[in-house]
């Protein structure tokens, strides 16, 4: 089964959001994917500032884009996401660190530098991580993950103001490493 997103249960008693995914509609339009007629949709989509996962990718796609969905909207807040996953808002590398997690892929948050050397070199076929000493962000499925660089694809689609996580476009990575985990 194929989620196509998260949604934010509210857990009272601390004032949190649980990170249990509600249940999904079915995304595969009724078609199996072991169906010769089911053809994967390359590309995620923003909906109302939430990416929805394509067609066919793998679960940990799908999981690293759910998780990104949870802290869509969070403020920025430097090292948020550093000392623990759950923060109450994010920084680039704590935004980045959060989706892997979710994926599988991350046990313990890393800063930008860290980045650096995580994974494998160069582009990823569905996940890819940009970093420097100064900066990350990464792109899933066609998507970037970022906390800054606004631009017009993401206020299309209806992408959350403010500063912290959010989803987009493309955005030049002249100055960037490309890692990503490995088969992905």
């Amino acid at each position: 089964m194929v989620l196509a997103c998260c949604a934010l249960l509210p857990t009272a008693a601390f004032g949190q959001t649980s990170t249990t995914p509600a249940p999904a509609p079915n995304t595969t339009g009724g078609v199996s994917p072991s169906d010769p007629q089911f053809q994967p949709t390359p590309k995620a989509k923003i909906v109302g500032g939430i990416a929805i996962p394509p067609l066919g990718a793998p679960q940990q796609v799908v999981d690293a884009i759910n998780a990104a969905n949870e802290i869509v909207t969070k403020p920025y807040i430097f090292g948020g996401g550093h000392r623990s996953f759950i923060s109450k808002g994010y920084d680039c590398s704590g935004s980045v660190s959060f989706a892997l997690h979710g994926a599988g892929l991350l046990d313990t948050p890393l800063d930008s530098s860290d980045f650096m050397h995580w994974g494998e070199a160069g582009k990823g076929q569905w996940i890819t991580v940009y970093t420097n000493p100064a900066h990350a962000f990464m792109m899933i499925a066609g998507l970037r993950f970022d906390t800054g660089w606004r631009d017009r694809m993401a206020k299309a689609h209806g992408a959350a103001p403010g500063s912290g996580p959010r989803w987009g476009g493309p955005r030049p990575t002249r100055g960037y490493h490309a890692r990503h985990p490995l088969g992905l």
